[in-house]
């Protein structure tokens, strides 16, 4: 499936930080500079070779825990199509905290291909409270919408800045939950933090369970450790290192992103 959506086995998923929206706490009051950062971001991605693009609302935070506002989700269609013209990727979108129906929407009306949803199935303790598992709703959703075919769903297991709630810990269990029973389209394994490298055993021991499912990292990935991620992941998911000077709140520099793809290819 990997392939076939992104033209790599191991895609190179580059991440847009999409400055703070309206209806955020954060918003400074106008958004061409947010469309115009957008599209800078995403150009230095494709000329450094990356093979996708996901794009967040990250500095939207502190992030509510359910729906977004209806301008936030305005503001994000545009940015993702301002993007769209300027490079010829394949398109994801990450509604934070866990707007996976507002993602979907997104998704299902600009052409986007995937969603990243971070609470997929189960339920976590995060920063926001407590959030719940939203498989059900956003499956009935993407029949709703017809976007069986056009928008896959890529679930993250036991989700970064959060922790489980449930009659077991294992994350192999978290995995057949999403996997099985949530009927996800691809899992996404992190670290516990943004930027922190996640557990090689535990995507193992998710390898070893699940040996053929489309698996990617989500976080934790730089130039000198992608090829032992990709050793067990089938893709990576990647931001933190791909910004100037590797500060989380600058932009994306090309030539970071540059030898983190030919580090995955060599």
């Amino acid at each position: 499936m990997l392939e076939e959506m992104f033209g790599n086995a191991h895609p190179i998923i580059g991440v847009v930080h999409l400055l703070a929206l309206p209806g955020s706490a954060r918003w400074e009051g106008q958004t061409e500079s947010i469309y115009q950062r957008a599209e800078q971001e995403a150009v230095a991605l494709a000329t450094g070779g990356a093979d996708a693009i996901i794009v967040e609302n990250f500095f939207d935070a502190p992030f509510t825990k359910g729906r977004v506002d209806a301008a936030t989700v305005s503001a994000f269609s545009i940015a993702v199509k301002r993007v769209m013209a300027l490079v010829d990727l394949p398109i994801g979108i990450n509604c934070l905290r866990n707007d996976g129906l507002s993602a979907l929407a997104i998704a299902s009306t600009t052409g986007a291909q995937f969603i990243r949803v971070n609470v997929y199935t189960g339920a976590m303790v995060t920063d926001q409270g407590i959030i719940e598992g939203i498989a059900h709703e956003l499956m009935l959703y993407r029949k709703l919408l017809q976007a069986q075919k056009k928008v896959k769903i890529f679930a993250d297991i036991l989700v970064k800045h959060a922790s489980p709630i449930g009659i077991h810990n294992d994350v192999k269990e978290h995995a057949k939950d999403a996997i099985i029973r949530g009927q996800a389209d691809a899992i996404i394994m992190s670290g516990q933090a943004t930027g922190s490298a996640a557990d090689l055993a535990e995507m193992k021991a998710v390898r070893e369970e699940f040996p053929h499912f489309p698996m990617l990292v989500g976080s934790g990935c730089d130039a000198k450790n992608i090829k032992s991620m990709l050793s067990i992941a089938d893709g990576a998911i990647v931001a933190s290192s791909l910004k100037r000077e590797g500060i989380l709140q600058n932009p994306v520099d090309v030539e970071r992103v540059r030898a983190l793809v030919n580090a995955a290819k060599n």
